[in-house]
């Protein structure tokens, strides 16, 4: 199986300029513009803590605020078809009636997105997530799916593709599935268009992510590893979008106050990155 965007030999890290048994590792915030808790937590984490990057969902009610917060931060676009929370509502920024759901907004889950669909309304959504992103001011650095909505399925992931092909950028890709499972060998062909990714990103969704991080780090493999966080500041608000704010105001405190974390990472011997090193080996190579 190809694992990533290199031609013969070499690894992903020696075209970012390390030795090839070079532990490399990006910390990432998801759900940056999601609400005004997510935009204080994640820049409190870009800027004072210990994560290298984060992704905005364009569509979300709070993305505004969040451009209007930007200072040259590593930040993506976190592509968005979803809107998963049972009370809080966001839709597509396009005319697009196949992503909406019957209540108005994104569907909420991803087998709903999946059935009803258009690929075409997807690009077209998905493009103008982009657009709308580097208008407002934002060096985009790479493309991430908000639930992994358009990886695992061919016809959508074309989309995305074509979408890191066209603004030749980087793009996030699970390696905890499998080709075989998955029912396409996605990985091989972002890696045959030239695309990079990380080597290594465990797509677990679950809420809170201590746990999960400080295992990732104790075992970390060679190469590129992306780890994902979802920090938020402590808030009513936050409280009210979902029973899962207790875990994500965690991750803030992990992230940003926890000095566990910064010597978990030194313990490990890796060398922080962001997606910004991806997209300047990727545009130069």
């Amino acid at each position: 199986m190809v694992d990533n965007a290199h031609t013969g030999a070499e690894t992903l890290a020696e075209r970012l300029g390390y030795g090839p048994d070079s532990k490399l590792v990006i910390i990432s915030c998801d759900d940056l513009g999601s609400c005004h808790a997510a935009n204080i937590g994640v820049y409190e984490a870009l800027r004072t803590g210990a994560a290298t990057c984060a992704s905005i969902m364009v569509p979300a009610p709070w993305a505004r605020h969040a451009a209007s917060l930007y200072n040259g931060e590593d930040i993506g676009v976190h592509l968005t078809l979803n809107a998963e929370h049972e009370l809080y509502r966001w839709g597509p920024i396009t005319h697009a009636p196949s992503l909406l759901s019957g209540e108005g907004g994104f569907p909420r889950s991803i087998d709903d997105l999946w059935e009803h669909a258009d690929p075409e309304e997807v690009s077209r959504e998905c493009r103008a997530q982009i657009e709308r992103a580097i208008a407002w001011g934002f060096d985009v650095t790479h493309l991430a799916p908000h639930l992994t909505a358009i990886t695992l399925r061919p016809e959508f992931f074309d989309v995305y593709l074509d979408l890191a092909s066209e603004f030749r950028l980087p793009i996030r890709l699970p390696s905890t599935i499998s080709e075989t499972d998955a029912g396409f060998p996605f990985r091989r062909l972002a890696a045959e268009e030239g695309i990079f990714f990380p080597d290594h990103f465990d797509h677990d969704w679950r809420p809170g992510s201590r746990e999960r991080v400080m295992d990732s780090l104790a075992e970390l493999p060679t190469g590129v590893s992306e780890i994902h966080v979802q920090p938020v500041i402590d808030s009513d608000e936050v409280r009210a979008i979902s029973d899962d704010a207790q875990q994500w105001i965690d991750d803030y405190e992990f992230v940003v106050n926890d000095p566990s974390l910064p010597q978990a990472i030194a313990d490990s011997g890796a060398v922080l990155i962001g997606y910004r090193d991806l997209r300047t080996a990727m545009r130069t190579s």
